[in-house]
């Protein structure tokens, strides 16, 4: 008889790429443990927006958006520091529904599934005789042969793994809250601002998301988030209508620090990292949340294949897994990469969006860029 400590997939991370990796294998009847340090639900620091793309993929773990109140959302609205715009109809179109209320659906769903989900923080992982050996800050002590790294942008694990990034610069600050206030329900818009931008976009209950990135060498010039707002964010036209005219929700902005965009390994020591923990799209293009589903499905359907021994080795899991990811990804990314620098330069920008409007085909193409295509169901 199994220990319950013994386990055929540890997930390090609650979130979205972990929790769909523990549904998606859990379905299977894989043993599935989750490791999470936070209690849901719990706001965080994101955008809120989803593509389409995942549709068929959550209603085939029996998750539906919209029986959570998701916004349907088809249009985008792109603004310059100098507030000029250009509206574009989202190919795919998407969806805005909160991460307080997605992660407490998919935590639930889950634990339907016979998934453990424990809060605790791992703290070691160690890869022996072909399995690997977790200790967490409780002293608990687990045995996997599949571990799963889906714990976010940054953790203190990168750094006990010496993972590469984590030496790179890491120049940028996030801040999110919730408002109440006149939107338009189907639309997702962002709008740059000297050293940052802001995505705006309804989730349920009416409920308006904003959530900008800026330079911590801009930010970190004035004493607090409302001066920066104000003598930075707020000089976007749209941006300071909108500040100036919703009623906050939090008592406080949740702000995350260190961001960074460097390229990441989607394999490490063995692990198989997903969401996040491999790579980040740079928000610009608002796409973090599919790719996180995404690489969920990827990940899990490759141990999938490994436990019915479809993949022979764990080699041949890891080199799959990467290969995948990089088909998947990596011209995603680097879209991403090329689009946040033009917006970087305001002068730049201000020209590429007068070329946008002369081309207006060319904003969906360039959308379409950094989206994938319908997921399948499992």
């Amino acid at each position: 008889m199994k220990d319950k400590n013994d386990v055929d997939v540890l997930i390090i991370g609650g979130g979205l790429a972990g929790l769909t990796n523990a549904i998606h294998l859990s379905k299977a009847n894989v043993n599935v443990l989750v490791v999470e340090k936070n209690d849901y639900p719990k706001h965080k620091v994101c955008g809120e927006y989803i593509s389409n793309e995942v549709l068929p993929y959550l209603t085939s773990l029996d998750v539906d958006p919209f029986k959570l109140g998701a916004q349907r959302i088809n249009r985008f609205l792109l603004s310059t520091p100098k507030s000029k715009t250009i509206e574009a109809t989202l190919p795919l179109g998407g969806f805005g529904i909160s991460r307080y209320t997605l992660d407490e659906a998919l935590s639930k769903k889950a634990r339907e599934n016979g998934v453990s989900i424990i809060k605790d923080t791992v703290v070691t992982i160690d890869y022996i005789d072909d399995n690997f050996q977790v200790s967490t800050k409780n002293k608990q002590q687990f045995t996997a042969h599949i571990v799963i790294g889906a714990y976010g942008k940054r953790d203190a694990i990168d750094m006990k793994l010496n993972r590469d990034f984590i030496k790179n610069e890491s120049p940028f600050v996030a801040v999110k809250t919730h408002v109440k206030g006149d939107f338009p329900s189907d639309l997702v818009a962002l709008h740059n601002f000297n050293g940052g931008y802001c995505g705006v976009s309804k989730v349920e209950k009416e409920v308006l998301n904003l959530c900008y990135i800026a330079s911590y060498k801009s930010f970190k010039k004035f004493k607090d988030i409302q001066e920066f707002q104000e003598n930075v964010v707020c000089k976007n036209t749209f941006l300071n209508e909108i500040f100036k005219n919703t009623e906050p929700l939090f008592k406080k902005s949740l702000t995350i620090s260190q961001i960074s965009f460097s390229k990441k390994k989607p394999v490490e020591n063995h692990m198989l990292m997903c969401g996040d923990t491999a790579g980040m799209i740079h928000p610009l293009c608002g796409n973090g949340m599919s790719m996180a589903i995404r690489s969920a499905q990827l990940s899990s359907q490759l141990i999938l294949a490994y436990f019915k021994k479809e993949i022979t080795s764990r080699l041949e899991l890891e080199n799959s897994y990467e290969k995948a990811w990089n088909n998947e990804f990596k011209k995603r990314i680097n879209v991403g990469h090329v689009a946040a620098s033009i917006f970087n330069m305001n002068h730049f920008s201000e020209l590429a969006l007068i070329s946008l409007k002369s081309f207006p085909r060319m904003l969906p193409k360039i959308i379409a860029q950094t989206h994938g295509k319908p997921m399948l169901a499992i």
